[in-house]
């Protein structure tokens, strides 16, 4: 059973009465929120609560015994002595008073709050790494703002202008089209981290990732187990096309004499069976499929049973993220490791200490990640290269 004292809320039941207390309008307005509150509780099958007055700067003073403009002044730390600012804070956290948050803010210029900007929670791996940045960040006392931008280049950056022009003390950006000009601008106004790829200007630190290793230890294994013609799916869209991973896939390939059609596809495991199954419907099918998304992965996963075709027998698939549901959907699925759980702590710690106020240069701290190749179950030799006698393992080392 709630306490009487708990700020319990009731949804649909924010009403503004409490016992004792006579809001104006008089008995009707009490009796019309009281009813309201009941309704709402029993709706929902809890006890009805009064929710519980927000404390006040007045209350703030009484308990210190000073004015509120005396009170004011402490919380921000002017025009009163360390004693008294020091008594304030206490009986402000103590009472529970918000606006304690807000002065400390005035007072120190910083907010605790900083902006992560992803390019779509749609896809597996941004969710984890939102999650993984969330507790390194924790770990400097920071807390997130999220800006999802869906898989839109138009929208990341109506995002990032938002959240630059927000009360934050820096931005974590995981971005769609790292070349836009915008991201100088950004970086000038507030510290910037870039986790993936370099971004044009001035950040704080760069978390890289190694794109020309990680596809090209994928495509070296695709062609060692004999693949001539793949399909390359990508989350990048056609207006974003200068992206290092697709640059290095067409470079690759070209090396290897690899025959790949490069096409773009949603995050979402939905949209990505979608695209996906007009690829396998279409002729000549591609023997494998690299998917610079482990959600994408999956979507092909999806249309490949629809059409009866089996992994890796009739069609191989590749992933670029090592998410757990690689280990879990069957056949396992071969994928690339980035070290998420890594790249989110770096990418927390460089930026806790540019928020900290540690000397920033017009250099910066770069971090570069190093791929490994997860080999599972889901890639193997084509048809062709089984019945001509062609390698059907990857050769030793990759």
């Amino acid at each position: 059973m709630a306490d009487a004292r708990s700020p319990t809320a009731v949804a649909g039941a924010e009403v503004g009465w409490r016992p004792g207390v006579r809001p104006r309008g008089g008995g009707a307005v009490v009796q019309s929120r009281r009813r309201a509150h009941d309704a709402a509780a029993g709706r929902y099958g809890l006890q009805a609560v009064p929710p519980r007055r927000r404390a006040t700067i007045r209350d703030v003073a009484a308990a210190t015994g000073l004015s509120p403009a005396a009170v004011s002044y402490a919380l921000r730390g002017m025009q009163t002595s360390a004693e008294t600012q020091a008594r304030v804070r206490k009986a402000a956290d103590e009472l529970g008073y918000t606006g304690n948050a807000v002065a400390r803010a005035l007072a120190s210029g910083r907010t605790g709050l900083v902006g992560v900007l992803t390019g779509s929670l749609e896809d597996l791996a941004e969710q984890r790494f939102v999650e993984a940045l969330g507790r390194g960040l924790g770990r400097h006392d920071l807390h997130m703002l999220v800006g999802d931008a869906r898989g839109e280049p138009e929208r990341e950056q109506a995002l990032a202008r938002r959240l630059g022009g927000q009360w934050v003390d820096g931005l974590v950006v995981s971005a769609l089209d790292p070349s836009a000009s915008l991201w100088e601008e950004i970086g000038e106004a507030l510290p910037v981290v870039a986790v993936g790829d370099a971004l044009p200007g001035r950040t704080v630190g760069q978390v890289l990732f190694d794109n020309r290793r990680g596809v090209t230890m994928m495509l070296e294994h695709f062609h060692g187990f004999g693949h001539r013609r793949l399909a390359v799916l990508t989350p990048s869209r056609p207006t974003t096309p200068d992206r290092p991973a697709e640059i290095v896939v067409a470079e690759v390939c070209a090396a290897l004499g690899l025959d790949a059609t490069i096409v773009n596809s949603p995050h979402s495991v939905d949209g990505a069976t979608e695209v996906a199954a007009a690829l396998l419907a279409a002729r000549p099918r591609p023997t494998g499929v690299f998917c610079l998304s482990d959600s994408i992965a999956c979507g092909v996963y999806v249309a490949a049973a629809e059409r009866g075709l089996a992994i890796p027998r009739d069609l191989s698939v590749a992933g670029y993220d090592d998410h757990p549901i690689a280990r879990v959907i069957r056949p396992a699925l071969t994928t690339v490791d980035w070290g998420l759980e890594d790249v989110a702590g770096s990418a927390a710690d460089l930026l806790a200490a540019a928020v900290a106020g540690r000397p920033r240069s017009r250099g910066r701290a770069a971090v570069r990640v190093t791929p490994t190749l997860v080999e599972r179950a889901s890639v193997g030799a084509p048809r062709a290269a089984r019945r001509a006698g062609r390698a059907t393992v990857a050769p030793a080392g990759r």
